[in-house]
Parts: structure tokens; sequence; C-alpha cells
């Protein structure tokens, strides 16, 4: 009585889904289905239960997956040993739109004979705390849901799904949530409970339910796994009994403790990024998130504890109770984070620029677990939308994001309302329909993957969520500037001594959303919506001009992000382009003394426009600054990471308002992309990089710089070095791609490769102001220029 699907002819393989659970399946998108073999179950037994069940296999086994998911989280055993490396699966979604399954290959695990799998079930997302607010936000105990499907040599198939028959217990872990931490008495421990021949008499039989309309669909995006390892660098004791940890960055993930006691003792510890005056842990920024791990020992020779359910942001480990005195190795540092690729490197003759890269790249490995966060160690933990849009670009530079942000569009799409709006966050929690800059992620997002990898399906998925976000936006202010609709309207968040208007700011991203979905459209070959969007964006344009820009090209409220915003978007008429760029120079040099004053919004445009601009010195001032505000400063005070706010800590004040204080928070470290394309040097043309420029740009003193980037074509890289009147510049260009190279001259004839003339499949184009360009294809080639 099954039913085959309609989409095999797309070319999926049935048997790759358990037929006892799935109707059909459509390759990169939504999976729809019908229910499991089983419902889900869930057990009376604890917040962190232990459920199993034993099988028999009777004969050869061809091939065996485990199809698993929850509501929470879970981990998975077969014959007492883990399935898979990951943790947090099934990942964080809208519980209530969709939920992850993965899939895991056991078939070298099965041979003839008794066998047993179990998992373990935790809170998670699902219902643990979440954000600032009340836990179980969307349910109020975790359920778990497993299928092991066997395929038999002779043919046969034999499903063991999760059921009524299965068995659970309560554990060792006695309490266990992502913010508040895992208390763990390894006193409780089960022995071989996920092992055969286990006596199980004493456990409870599970409760089950049906899994309801909420689908289930395959993960989409790399889980999350262990992905590095940090040995401490110093211990203090700021207390009798106290033990303070230093694992020298600011990190996610957790700590391994190493121990031995007796039966009974407990050791406590707590996390924080900073340290107070008198070198205790600095925790009030963490708000209500107890971030503590507790441990409880066996009292059997040396204990190793890591948890299994909970992830702390932290450089700093406290420890109590400890018996005896911890060396550096009782703790090492766990930190995990979503399993991308690493895209690009850069480093320069500047130790400080080197910090900041260092900075803005663990800022992002950090923060991108399951969904892009604004901060990992306080009570928020939330997929802030403008965080993610500012960052994009920078993101796209440092790890291969495509599948990350294509499952998390998702995400944004699920909480969008019925009239178009996105929300502030994404998934959608505790925070309404979104503001601008925040809710034109759900446009710029999108744009940006497809520039960089060159696919056009996120735009085909996105484009009528696109459409919708301009069109709820237009329908409340029909004379083209954003005023009404503005929601929480967070202007440019946490500028500094600089008051951007927030309708400028609004409007600015209401034309380049049009803008975007007008371009969308016409790649997509949609030419009525590129037309009207287009269109759109021109009256939005105008009305801008009218409304905010005077003859002379200030444009209101003169401050560093409304030039950037008037100038990076393209709406100003091209007169008026040089007077502004002007009017941003003067801000920057004489009113706040070669110091920036932008926010999350305007600092992403920042160094990109005055170089646009012909500001190349004030864009390198200001990456080179290291008095407040600059990232520099935060740098001078052992910033490993990217602070949420320019005066995080200051000399004069020390921290600020614990309300709102993350030391990691990668929005402020947007000048990632200009860094990559500037001193870089690798500055994208064409859509998933088949023409690109290499053009480094000298200033600030640096010396040199090696970046590298694989593209989707292939590795690119750009290595210059200035010695006196010599530049040497080194490329590689991945095959099937061009690129012009610009290579700084005054001259073309001073120009050779390798030290011989320029020869064939180097063609020479034209002079620049100070550059001459060639043209290069597919190969290795060195520049050097003498002046």
């Amino acid at each position: 009585d099954w039913k085959s699907s309609d989409k095999a002819e797309e070319g999926w393989e049935l048997r790759d889904f358990p037929e006892t659970s799935w109707v059909n399946a459509l390759a990169m998108g939504e999976i729809g289905m019908a229910p499991w073999h089983e419902p889900a179950f869930h057990a009376p037994a604890g917040p962190s239960p232990h459920v199993r069940k034993e099988f028999n296999v009777a004969k050869p086994v061809a091939k065996a997956r485990i199809y698993a998911s929850a509501q929470g989280l879970y981990n998975l055993c077969l014959d007492g040993k883990r399935v898979g490396h990951d943790v947090f699966n099934p990942g964080w979604t809208d519980y209530r739109k969709r939920i992850q399954y993965q899939v895991f290959d056991v078939t070298k695990s099965l041979k003839k004979g008794a066998h047993a799998i179990g998992a373990t079930l935790g809170d998670g997302w699902y219902a643990g705390h979440v954000g600032w607010g009340p836990r179980a936000q969307y349910g109020p105990q975790p359920k778990g849901l497993i299928q092991l499907e066997i395929e038999y040599v002779d043919g046969q198939k034999e499903i063991i799904a999760s059921s009524a028959d299965w068995k659970a217990s309560a554990g060792p872990i006695l309490s266990s949530d992502l913010m508040m931490g895992e208390t763990y008495d390894a006193r409780k421990e089960l022995g071989r409970w996920a092992k055969s021949g286990f006596n199980d008499a004493s456990w409870h039989p599970v409760t089950t339910e049906e899994l309801g309309s909420v689908p289930l669909v395959a993960e989409r995006s790399e889980r999350v796994e262990k992905w590095h390892e940090l040995t401490p660098k110093s211990i203090s004791t700021p207390k009798p009994g106290v033990y303070v940890f230093d694992l020298g960055q600011n990190m996610v993930g957790w700590a391994r403790l190493k121990v031995i006691g007796k039966a009974g003792d407990t050791v406590q510890l707590r996390f924080a990024e900073m340290l107070n005056p008198d070198g205790t842990i600095y925790t009030t920024n963490l708000r209500k998130a107890k971030a503590t791990d507790t441990y409880t020992l066996k009292g059997r020779g040396e204990e190793v504890y890591e948890p299994s359910f909970t992830f702390h942001g932290f450089r700093y480990v406290e420890v109590t109770g400890y018996p005896g005195e911890p060396t550096l190795g009782a703790i090492k540092g766990i930190v995990v984070a979503s399993a991308m690729e690493d895209s690009g490197s850069f480093e320069c003759s500047n130790p400080m620029v080197n910090q900041l890269q260092h900075n803005i790249y663990w800022g992002l490995r950090g923060n991108y677990l399951s969904v892009p966060t604004d901060c990992p160690q306080r009570d928020e933990r939330l997929g802030w939308m403008g965080d993610a849009e500012v960052f994009i670009k920078t993101a796209t530079f440092n790890s291969n994001v495509a599948p990350f942000m294509t499952k998390w569009m998702t995400d944004v799409q699920d909480g969008q309302s019925t009239e178009g709006a996105f929300a502030d966050v994404s998934p959608r929690e505790l925070v309404g329909d979104a503001a601008p800059a925040w809710g034109d992620a759900g446009v710029i997002v999108p744009w940006n993957i497809y520039l960089a990898y060159g696919d056009r399906q996120i735009l085909s998925d996105s484009v009528d969520s696109m459409k919708r976000w301009v069109d709820y936006i237009g329908s409340a202010n029909p004379n083209n500037l954003w005023e009404n609709r503005r929601n929480n309207d967070y202007g440019d968040w946490l500028s500094i001594k600089a008051d951007t208007p927030k309708d400028v700011l609004a409007t600015a991203f209401f034309a380049h959303s049009a803008d975007l979905v007008a371009r969308t459209a016409r790649i997509l070959g949609n030419d009525a919506d590129a037309k009207k969007y287009s269109s759109l964006f021109n009256e939005i344009k105008k009305a801008f001009n009218e409304a905010y820009v005077t003859t002379d090209g200030r444009v209101k409220g003169e401050t560093q992000t409304c030039y950037c915003l008037a100038l990076g978007f393209d709406l100003l008429p091209e007169s008026l382009k040089p007077q502004a760029a002007a009017h941003l120079a003067e801000d920057l040099t004489v009113k706040h003394r070669g110091n920036l004053s932008t926010g999350f919004v305007g600092v992403k445009l920042l160094a990109p426009v005055l170089t646009e601009n012909g500001y190349l010195d004030l864009a390198y001032k200001l990456l080179l600054n290291d008095t407040f505000p600059s990232w520099g400063y935060s740098i001078k005070h052992g910033a490993t990471t990217i602070w949420e706010r320019w005066d995080g800590y200051t000399q004069e004040n020390g921290f600020q308002d614990p309300g709102m204080n993350s030391f990691n928070h990668y929005s402020l470290g947007s000048i990632g992309e200009w860094i990559y394309s500037v001193p870089g040097g690798i500055r994208q043309v064409d859509p998933g990089f088949r023409r690109f420029t290499i053009r480094p740009e000298e200033g600030g003193g640096l010396t040199w710089a090696k970046t590298s980037y694989n593209s989707i074509q292939g590795r690119i890289e750009c290595n210059w070095r200035r010695k006196g009147k010599t530049f040497t510049l080194d490329v590689k260009i991945p095959a099937n791609t061009t690129a012009e190279v610009w290579v700084p001259t005054e001259r073309a004839d001073k120009v050779t490769e390798g030290g011989a003339p320029v020869g064939p499949g180097v063609v020479f184009k034209r002079m620049e102001t100070g550059a001459a360009v060639y043209e290069v294809g597919g190969g290795a080639y060195r520049f050097v220029s003498r002046t």
C-alpha cells in the first residue's frame, strides 16, 4: 500500500529516504512528507532522558541508515558508540514551521547478532531558554524521532523505529540548558546502557505522540561540530580556592574538565569573556544567562567531563570546588561552530591589522552556529537580521557560507508575516516585524550569496519574499519616503556621537532593496518586475533627493552614515557625489578629528565609499587608528573577537552598561570585505568570480600583503610587496576565468613580468591614474614595477 514519489524523474533515488517515512522528496527544496513509521516519543524520566531499543540482525546487511530528529536536541548511540561527531542536532529552525532531520550511514556497524540503539535528549532551543524570554518557547519538553532502516543482502528490508516499546530512564544530566549550563552527576551514570544485553528492567516505557502537521525537512547546511581545541595560557587565583584559566582567545563552546577526587566532590565551572580589575571573572554582561556547568565526581580515578547540550561564549573559565590544585591540563577549551569550509586568508605587514582579521574570523566562526547569531554568551543569541546583512560580504570572503545562509534564508522566509514583513530576528522569536536595515537582510543576503557563488537558485527561492518586503514598505509609504512601518527603528545602531536621522536611513534602505529586487528580476528574466522595481528605485531616489539633499550635496543629518548611505547606495546625482564625498571627508577630519562615528549600519560602507570617492588615505587612517573609537582601540585592550560596541570597555569609564555589552559580536567587523578588496586586492566583477580584478592599493605604511580566496571557480591569490621603488605583485588566476591586473606605475614600459618583458598571455589594456592595467587568464604571474 506504499506509493512512490512523483519526483523520481528528477534523479532522486527513493531508497535514499526511508520508505516507511516519506512520500516524496524534491532536491534542494522543501520536502513534503507523510508521518514517520511510528510517532515521536518523549520520556517522563527527567530533563535529559536516555532512551534505548534492542534489536537483532539475522543476516548480512547491504545498507543501513539511521534517520534521526528531535524537538530539542539529541545525541545518538549504536552499540555504545556515538553515531556521528556533530553536536546540537537537529539544529535550530522555527519548530512551528519545519524541523530538520539527519541521516547516518551505519552499514559497517551492523553485523549478525544482537544490537542496541539509544539516544539522549536535551532541551536545546526547543524546550530551553531562547533569547531573554522564559524557557520552552516552542514546547515543554524534548521529543525524539529515530528510524533505523536496514536493507539486507537478499533485498529484504527492516525498520526499527521509535515507538512505544522503547524504554527510557533518567541519567547523570540533572539539568541542561544552552544558556544556563549543565549539571552532571557522574554517580548516576548508566554504564553500558546503549549496548545489547543491558538490564533495563527498571526503565520506563516512553510516551509517544503523533508528529502533527509540521514538516520534517532534510538538513540543508553543515552541522555543528567540534572545530578546535585551546590550551590555557595561564592560571590565576584571585581568591582562595578560585582558579581562573585564561584560554587566550574569546571562543564559543565549552570546557573539557579533567579531575581526580572522591565520589561526591563537585566542581563548578563559570565562563566569562573579560576580567574585573581584581582578576575575578566579569559576568554581569551575561544578564540572566548563568553560563555555569557543574560536575559531581563518581570517584574512580581520572574523570573527564564535557557537557552535552550547552555552549558558552568565553575566554576565561573560573573553577571552584576542584579537589587539590589544578594544573593547566585540568581545562581544555573545546571550540564548536557550524562546519563551514574556510575560503579566504589575509595577512600583511601590520600586526594590528592581522589581529583585526583574526578577530573578524573568530567572530564569524563563533556566531555562525546553526543560525547567524548576534552574540554567543548572554541571554540572547538570536538570529539578528541587521547583523547578518552588514556582515554578509565579509562572511563570504572568509568562509563558504552558501549552504549555511541558504538554510537560514528559509528561516527568514518562514518568519515573514502575511503582510510581507520580515522579522528582526530569524527564526522569528521574541521580537516583531523588522526595522529598516534589519528586514532588508531578506533582500541583501540572498543577493550577496548570488554575487559570491553565481548560483541563481537562491534568487529564485527568495524573489517572491523579496518583492513582498518591498511592497510591504511601499504600501505604507506612498510618498516613497519610509516614514511609516519602521517598527523598532534601531537606526544606525550603536553609533558614536552621531545621530543619523532614522527616516534618512530607512528611505535609503527602501531604495536599495527596490534596486536589488529589480536586478534580481532582470537576472531571472522577469522583465515586467525588473521595470516595475527599477522605476520604484528611481522614484525613491528622486524623493530622497528632494527631501534630504541640498543643492551643495549635504544630506540631512550630515553624519558619516548619512553620506555613506547616499553614496554607497547610488542615491545622488553624479554632479553632487564629489561634494557629498567632500562633506564626508570633512566630518571625519574636522568634526571627529580623524575618527569614525558610524554604528552597525554605516560602518560597512565607510571605507569602501571613501576609497571609491578618492579618499583612500582616510580609509587607511580609520583602519589603522588605535584611539577611541576604532578597531585598534579594542585590540590594544586585548580584543580577540569583534566587540558589540566601540565603547564596550574604555580606560576612562571601564565596562559599558552590562545590559548590552557583548565582546563577541561580528557586526562591526564588516570592514573585512574592504580589507580583502583594497589592501588585499581581490575585487569581484561578475557573479561567481568568472571575471574579477586584482587591484591592491597601497596605503597606511603597509609594505606587503598576502591574500587568497577560494572562489567557486578556484583559488585566487594576490601577494604584493613594496621595497623602495620596486613593487612586486604575484597573482594566481583560476582556469576558465579572466582577471584585470592593476600594477602601480606611472609608465607601462616600467612593468615587467617575472623580470622579463610582459609577454603573450598577458595583454596590456590601458593606463589608469597611477596604474597599468593588464588582462590575464588562468595561471600564475609575477609583475614587477619600478618607479
